[in-house]
């Protein structure tokens, strides 16, 4: 391999890496929602060049992480209870298609299985960041037993930013996991009725499904912002105070 190649891949790696650092401290809180992400801190703050971090930065722009309007800072994501509806609806559509896919090719779920009793165990022991990690490898999973590429990046860049918001806001709230506890039999019905054969129930039981449990992603804030009466119609599910 050239220099030029080694230097290249050097490059590649560093980026990566000060993406993910930049992703962890998403992750613990570090950055909040609708924080600025100034380069020059956490150029010193990596001991890395600052362009670095700016590459970093827009990595992270295009995973969703974060936001950029033009000639402003990057910041954190941050959602609004509309954001959530409209990520919900949307996370229906592609991931009822991915189980109509995974069950008219009789895919393997045992990615998925692996992921709800990890769930389960995570309810039990009352460990949230565990829970929310499982909770999105489930989902993920779903999505992969599609076997279609498009679709699966397209769940990617949904849940990414969406699983981190909610830890992130789980973690500051103190929330234990009641409002999962709830949802872990639907979870368990989504793999049986994948396995069932029958493509068009299948994605009309997920799409259903996935769309209900944005009363549980309402929950971690309660009403801040205002009603979401709007968005949990029908479901017999109001968030708590």
């Amino acid at each position: 391999m050239s220099t030029v190649s080694n230097e290249a891949a050097s490059s590649s790696l560093l980026k990566e890496s000060l993406a993910s650092a930049l992703k962890q401290a998403i992750m613990e809180g570090r950055l909040a929602p609708g924080e600025r992400v100034v380069e020059a801190k956490w150029a010193k703050e990596f001991g890395a060049a600052q362009a670095s971090v700016r590459e970093s930065i827009n990595i992270l722009i295009s995973e969703g992480f974060l936001v950029k309007d033009s000639g402003r800072s990057a910041r954190v994501v941050e959602y609004q209870e509309s954001d959530v509806a409209r990520i919900y609806e949307v996370r229906g559509a592609l991931e009822g298609l991915a189980a109509q896919l995974a069950c008219a090719a009789g895919a393997d779920l045992s990615a998925m299985e692996a992921a709800l009793n990890q769930m389960t165990e995570s309810v039990e022991r009352g460990d949230m960041r565990s829970l929310l990690l499982s909770d999105q490898r489930f989902h993920m999973a779903m999505a992969e037993t599609s076997g279609n590429a498009v679709l699966v990046d397209a769940v990617r860049r949904l849940l990414g930013p969406l699983f981190a918001f909610i830890l992130i806001r789980v973690l500051k709230s103190g929330q234990g996991p009641e409002a999962w506890r709830d949802d872990l039999p639907r979870h368990r019905r989504m793999i049986e009725v994948i396995r069932e054969g029958n493509p068009e129930l299948a994605g009309q039981y997920v799409r259903h499904s996935v769309t209900r449990f944005v009363a549980s992603a309402y929950e971690v804030w309660g009403n801040e912002g205002g009603s979401v009466e709007a968005h949990t119609k029908g479901d017999g599910r109001r968030p708590k105070a």
